[in-house]
């Protein structure tokens, strides 16, 4: 427990790294998947990355977000263990009503402040917004401060990913059927990004896989230059080599990064990408 006993919880959406959850006391409430036979599991918990990866060939499953009574008993927990207060850090918004519903609940839980913070993204930058609530909190950031600081830092985080098959982003409803095909037929794989409200918008279309990732690093290049230090965030499938070489090409384009993060993939997210994707995000350090 931080000295300021101010509790930081999160949802499985934003991909914070299970290592650092679990030396900083990182709270994580998973999303829930559902299968058409009536089974639910809670990410992470009951059911792992890949199994779902497994069961894919058979079913591609629904995500929904955690139920009111997860989120209060979470927040009753971090009560009851001796924190006075508390910052939850939540996929955007426009992604997934888990935002929502945690600042309803937080209302029927007596004697615990909370501040919730909407990330307007998800993934890898989402877990690092979670990353540098821990921080400033351990630092000593006042309570009062720590939400002006935490939505200042998601407005300057950017995320950026694509897929090597269209298929579970359209089967999610996260990509409309004119991208859907263009993207099937034409081999353009598009590159994706949270706009300002935290919607999936298409940052840049690339002819083939690798052009498409060659894209996504010359963006978060681009977005390196506006500040004097950055941190970056890897996410993909559990693939050493592949984070290696995108840590080498990153950091031979970009010559201010401070820190990388890197993160797999939840099973809640893999639902909605499929098993082969590479994501990267970028805020200032």
């Amino acid at each position: 427990m931080n000295s300021q006993r101010i509790a930081i919880l999160t949802d499985s959406g934003t991909n914070t790294p299970l290592g650092f959850a679990r030396e900083h006391d990182v709270r994580i409430v998973p999303l829930l998947i559902n299968y058409k036979d009536g089974s639910t599991y809670r990410s992470g918990v009951d059911i792992s990355t890949q199994e779902v990866i497994d069961r894919f060939a058979t079913e591609i499953p629904t995500t929904s977000l955690p139920s009111p009574q997860q989120i209060k008993t979470a927040l009753e927990q971090a009560r009851d263990d001796g924190y006075s207060c508390g910052v939850f850090v939540t996929i955007s918004s426009a992604l997934s009503a888990t935002h929502q519903t945690v600042c309803m609940v937080s209302r029927l839980v007596d004697d615990f402040p909370l501040i919730v913070i909407d990330t307007k993204s998800i993934g890898v930058v989402a877990g690092m917004v979670v990353m540098q609530a821990v921080r400033m909190v351990e630092d000593g950031v006042p309570f009062g401060e720590l939400n002006a600081r935490l939505s200042d830092l998601a407005q300057q985080s950017d995320v950026f990913f694509t897929t090597q098959t269209l298929d579970y982003l359209y089967h999610g409803g996260r990509i409309n059927a004119v991208t859907y095909r263009l993207g099937s037929i034409l081999n353009i794989k598009p590159v994706i990004t949270c706009d300002a409200e935290g919607k999936y918008v298409v940052a840049k279309k690339a002819r083939g896989w690798d052009r498409a990732i060659a894209a996504e690093i010359r963006l978060v290049r681009e977005r390196a230059q506006r500040y004097p230090a950055v941190r970056v965030g890897i996410c993909c499938t559990n693939n050493q080599d592949l984070f290696e070489q995108l840590e080498t090409s990153l950091r031979s384009e970009i010559d201010n990064i401070a820190e990388v993060v890197r993160s797999g993939l939840t099973a809640d997210l893999i639902v909605h990408t499929g098993p082969d994707l590479v994501g990267l995000g970028i805020q200032p350090a």
